[in-house]
């Protein structure tokens, strides 16, 4: 029974244990040896994950959208500036040698945030994504077609793999930071046998 002063009994408010479980493959482990009960994460309730995926999707949505417009915009102007280059580091060293730090901040600074709701909304919207390499390669193709398009299709605009490394490293931070913990919440882990 509930307590004075709370909702919800206490068995409901602590993680249940692997014995305390249904699933047969839970009990193999240390619990079941006589060691530690290992305690399952309980995923949200699934209306829950639906609306939590969902919005994820959205949010994605709205996020290709706002970089379709941000690299895919034709920049007649700046044609006679632009330059491909496929040596990594180059862009970052051209970068860091402006005048104005702003400018530096900004090129740098802009390519890892373009990156960081990759590592956020990936693992929420595809659970299979989950983990960092896969975060990072899924990222890094992406990116890298983004770049293929600006440099042969985009008046005034050029590959740079600089960017990619940039926009995978922002992915890097945001699964990290917070995809990692977001898609564990929604999704629920597969016990091995």
């Amino acid at each position: 029974m509930a307590r004075a002063g709370t909702l919800w009994p206490r068995s409901l408010l602590r993680p249940r244990t692997a014995a305390e479980t249904d699933e047969p493959a839970a009990r193999s482990g240390p619990a079941a040896k006589g060691g530690e009960p290992e305690t399952v994460r309980r995923p949200l309730p699934w209306p829950l994950r639906l609306l939590a995926v969902l919005c994820a999707f959205a949010f994605m949505v709205v996020f290709a959208v706002v970089l379709a417009r941000l690299t895919l915009n034709p920049s007649p102007a700046s044609e006679a500036f632009t330059h491909t280059n496929l040596h990594p580091g180059r862009s970052l060293e051209a970068y860091l040698n402006q005048p104005a730090l702003r400018d530096a901040v900004k090129q740098i600074g802009g390519n890892v945030l373009l990156g960081v709701p990759f590592g956020v909304l990936v693992p929420v919207v595809a659970p299979r994504t989950r983990g960092v390499l896969r975060v990072l390669l899924l990222t890094a193709v992406v990116m890298l077609l983004v770049e293929l398009a600006q440099g042969s299709m985009v008046t005034g605009r050029a590959f740079d793999i600089d960017d990619v490394i940039l926009n995978t490293t922002g992915a890097l931070l945001g699964y990290l930071l917070l995809g990692r913990r977001m898609s564990r919440a929604v999704h629920a882990r597969r016990v091995r046998a």
